[in-house]
């Protein structure tokens, strides 16, 4: 019941479930993330985060970058369902497409994109 709970509660917010939608197109590290939503790094992280402790992301290390992915296998059943769900709704959502949309020219680029979104705060 516990794993159902969190994984709720990670896809109650707008912002977690618009980075599930473009993590659907590819993997990213936090700083796509960033480009993708217009998001802080901040909020992109602590998103990030719940999604992850919630059983829907893995990780990897890629170079410098923590990379975050889809969990197609995750341990947690309540998450790996409604993965499956998410991936099969039709989206039109002006917002989504437009993420998706900037997602296309999202670049890694480390620590300079958080240091250009310092203060900026789209939240």
């Amino acid at each position: 019941m516990q794993e159902f709970l969190r994984a709720m509660k990670a896809l109650s917010d707008e912002t977690r479930l618009r980075i599930m939608y473009i993590l659907l197109e590819r993997e990213c590290c936090v700083c796509e993330v960033m480009q993708a939503l217009d998001i802080s790094q901040t909020r992109a992280s602590r998103n990030l985060g719940i999604l992850y402790e919630a059983g829907f992301l893995k990780t990897r290390r890629d170079g410098p970058w923590i990379v975050y992915d889809m969990d197609w296998k995750t341990s947690n059943k309540s998450a790996s369902s409604l993965i499956n769900l998410f991936k099969e709704l039709p989206v039109s959502e002006d917002l989504l497409v437009k993420d998706k949309e900037r997602l296309k020219l999202a670049k890694r680029t480390g620590a300079a994109c958080v240091t250009r979104n310092r203060g900026r705060q789209s939240e």
